[in-house]
This record gives C-alpha cells, structure tokens and sequence, in this order.
C-alpha cells in the first residue's frame, strides 16, 4: 500500500533552470554532515595527547565513522521508502546533531567513538537521501545541472574538511571542531523542516531484519578488514575481509530470494539495468583510484617532503575546490550534449593524472603537484557527475533509493579498498628497495608503484567510460508490483460495479 505524499515538484518552463528547494536544503545539509567525515583526519595527535591513548587507537575516529556508513547504507534503500521525506530529514540531522553534541563533551575516549558513530549513522541517510529526491523532482533534461551542484558540495566538503580542521586546531582543542559544527548543523535542521516539502511515496513494505543484521556484519567486516589490512596488519584482517566477504555474499542470496515475494531490504534488480551497472563499475574504479592518491599524496608531502598537515591541506584544496566549482558546468554541459563528451576525456585525464605521479621523486616541484592534483581532480568532476546521473537516470523510479543506498555502499568498499590497496603496493615495493636505496628512496618507490597501480586500474575507467551511452535509456517502469496488482483489482472491481449500476443489475 502506497501513501501519496508529494507536492508536484517538476519545474514548469519557466522554472526550468531553477534548482528545486528540497534539493539546495538536502545540499546544504549533505554538505555539512559529509565535511564531519574527514575534519578529524588532522586531530589525531591532539586526540593522543588528550586521550592518552596509542595512535592506532586514534585512528579509529575515522575507521569508526567509515565503518558505521558501510553498515547503514544498505538500509537506507529501505528506509527512504518506508518514510517521507521530513521524517528522514529530522530524523537523520537529529542523529547527527546528537552525535556531534556527545562528540563534543566526551569526557573519555570511547565516548567520543560513540558519538562518531551517531554521527556516521545521521551521516549515511543524507546522501542517499539527496540524490533519491533529485531523481524525483528534477525533469531528466535538468538532471545534469542540478547533480553538478550536488558534485560541488560533496566534493568540496571532504576537500576542505582537513583544511579547515589544521586551521582550527592552531587556535584551540579538537573540540572546538565539534563546537563550531553543532549550531550549524542546528540551523540548517531548523531551517530545512521550516520549509521543506515531502516528496514521494511511502510505501509500507516490512522490513527483514536478518537482512540488516547480514547486512550489517558483512559490510562492516569488510570494510574493517581492508582499513586493518591498510594499516600493515597481515593475518587476522584478511581473514575479516573474507568473513565479511561471505555474509555478503549471503546478503545477495538472501536478497535475490526476498525480491521473489516483493520486500528485499536492498533490491538487486538495479543491477538488470547496463547502463546503471556500468556507471557503477566506473564510479568503484575512479573512486578507488582517488582514495588511494589521497592516501598517498599526503603521505608523501609529509613524510618525504616534510610539509605540515596545514600545509599539506592547503596544497591540495585547490584540486579539491576546483573539482567542486566546476560542478555546475560539468552538468550544464552534460544537460546539452550528453555524457560522453565529459566522461571520456575525464577518464583519460584520470590515467595521466595517476602516472604523471607514479614519476614523483625527492626533488619535485610543488608546483607541478599542484598541477597533476588539478588535473586528476577535475578529471574526476567530468566524470562523476555525469556518471551519477546516468547510472540513476536508467533507472525506474521506484529502484531511486535502492540505487542510490548501492552507490554510497560500495563508494565506502571502494574507499577502504583503494586505502589498501595503495598502502599494500607502497609497502611491499619500499621493503624489497630499501635494503639497496635506504628508508626515504625506498618509500619514493612505493609510492611510485602504488601511483602506477592506480593508474593501470583506471584504465578499466576509460573502458567503461567508451561504452557508456550518451544519455540513460528510458527506463522501464514494473507493470506490476503487489500494490500495483492490489489496485487494479480494486479498479477493476469498480470498474464491474459501474457497470453494473449501468445496466440496472
């Protein structure tokens, strides 16, 4: 059963260019809550001294937030289809605002891992959230425009999130970066369910708790096993990864026999669409090859070159800043001539990017980082932005919010898988040099293996990128599902009794 819920949102001729308010509130919002996922990145010697507490343990302020996403993705397929739009919007900035506050006062340092995880969880529901209602309420022929905003703000946020968190932390605590957060994150709630409209249907399907509880494991493990795995532990992550791996597995199955009675928690039917399946391959790849370069970079500015963080922060915002602002262009182009025109020089600006840095050495010019991390990120803004919008363009309606949760989902797999991937090449090249070349030439060569891995995988991205259409297909809508079936048997059923009144019988 079905609960209309919605206003018309679709833009009429003169609004066409007019980006929907839903849409700027849910950027706006996105964008905050995503800048929380890398401003701790620098905190965490501050965090030790605080604390008292090891490094390793520090890092888990952001293994935690990466592992909690990976877990509550997958529901949110679900989730944004049982609920409207409001209710995921309160109940997913009141999450986070709750995190943050719990962040901000911890008094110990598993406090403050708790609140991380709140956070994280409020976190997980925006962004699927957002790209859900922007497939509803924009037309396909301004879908490309508006997901250029949308690219600006998710992609600036984690750009400036170690900038702006290097800027604070020389004037004051760590938590100062949750202080400053927390009425931000209030104002934008307040004003968001101020204004914002419910778009949609809800429907009330059951949801299946062994599903999210499979779901849960199976993501999280894996993403766990690979950060560990990352972080030069060898035996016990593997066997994590591949724990994780299985129950996975045993999600899908699970998922492929639930989708014969109508409730999966995460429906696979996106995957029957090509274009969508291609899109998703090329955003994996890319998104791999770009986390493991913002592994790599900063490891290599500061551990090789001895920059600061802050200084290391400000030499890549302006990839990161670029790659946002240009945006709203990428999709205005994408709008008039299709996706290919973007998505094929993007994927080709990716691999010259990537090898242009698998040459690095101890004497490089900074200026020509800057450079090859311009071009690598603005090669990933003409790619994502169309790829985003095609791969959800092809799809029905009704499969938005499980392509959308499948997208954020395995952006987190490919995020952890790219951090250990790099980091695995980089040590396994480093050991069998440094004998011969000394500790600083030996981690030269592995960041340049690790650069050129990088690059040989994003060939697979140019390869995707050539058999993307450029446009989606129009996609098919069910011709039934159990509501669809339930109301054509009652409208058949008046149908019947019209006519009988018609007739006299």
């Amino acid at each position: 059963m079905t609960a209309a819920v919605t206003t018309s949102h679709r833009p009429v001729d003169g609004e066409k260019r007019r980006t929907p308010a839903v849409i700027n509130l849910l950027v706006l919002a996105t964008f905050v809550v995503i800048l929380n996922e890398t401003i701790m990145l620098n905190a965490i010697p501050n965090l030790m001294n605080s604390f008292g507490v090891t490094e390793h343990a520090a890092q888990w302020v952001s293994t935690a937030f990466m592992l909690t996403m990976a877990s509550v993705i997958p529901v949110t397929g679900w989730f944004l289809q049982r609920v409207t739009t409001r209710t995921a919007y309160a109940t997913a900035m009141g999450v986070f605002i709750a995190g943050t506050l719990i962040s901000a006062i911890a008094p110990v340092f598993s406090i403050l891992l708790a609140g991380r995880v709140i956070q994280a969880a409020g976190t997980a529901v925006m962004m699927p959230l957002l790209m859900t209602t922007l497939m509803t309420v924009v037309d396909e022929s301004d879908r490309g425009r508006v997901m250029g905003n949308v690219t600006m703000a998710i992609s600036v946020a984690p750009a400036l999130g170690p900038t702006i968190s290097g800027l604070i932390l020389g004037f004051g605590s760590w938590r100062l970066l949750f202080l400053l957060v927390l009425p931000i994150a209030i104002g934008v709630a307040w004003s968001g369910l101020r204004r914002l409209e419910n778009v949609g249907e809800t429907s009330k399907t059951s949801v299946d708790w062994a599903s999210v509880v499979i779901a849960a494991l199976g993501f999280g493990s894996l993403v766990y096993g690979l950060s560990r795995f990352a972080e030069g532990e060898v035996g016990r992550p593997v066997i994590i990864a591949a724990f994780g791996a299985v129950l996975i597995l045993a999600f899908v199955l699970r998922q492929l026999r639930l989708q014969r009675i109508g409730s999966p928690l995460l429906d696979l039917r996106a995957f029957l669409h090509p274009t969508f399946t291609k899109a998703l391959v090329l955003m994996a790849i890319a998104f791999l090859a770009m986390m493991g370069s913002m592994i790599l970079l900063p490891l290599y500015l500061q551990t090789v070159r001895g920059l600061s963080p802050l200084y290391t922060g400000l030499l890549v915002m302006p990839g990161g800043l670029a790659m946002g602002l240009l945006g709203p262009t990428v999709g205005r182009i994408f709008d008039a001539r299709g996706g290919r025109v973007l998505v094929i020089p993007g994927s080709v600006g990716i691999v010259v990017a990537l090898a242009g840095f698998s040459q690095i050495s101890l004497t490089t010019p900074y200026w020509l980082i800057l450079v090859l991390h311009l071009v690598l990120m603005v090669s990933l803004a003409a790619a994502f932005t169309p790829v985003f919008t095609l791969g959800l363009g092809s799809l029905p309606s009704h499969l938005y919010s499980h392509g959308s949760s499948i997208l954020g989902t395995l952006q987190q797999v490919a995020a952890a898988f790219g951090t250990a991937l790099a980091v695995t090449v980089m040590s396994v090249r480093s050991d069998q040099v440094i004998d011969e070349v000394g500790a600083i030439a030996a981690q030269v060569s592995g960041l340049q293996a690790a650069f050129m891995v990088s690059a040989a995988l994003a060939l697979i991205v140019v390869v995707m990128a050539v058999l993307l259409p450029a446009r989606a297909e129009a996609p098919e809508e069910p011709v039934t599902s159990p509501d669809a079936d339930l109301d054509a048997e009652l409208a058949e059923l008046c149908e019947h009794g019209r006519e009988a009144t018609a007739c006299g019988c």
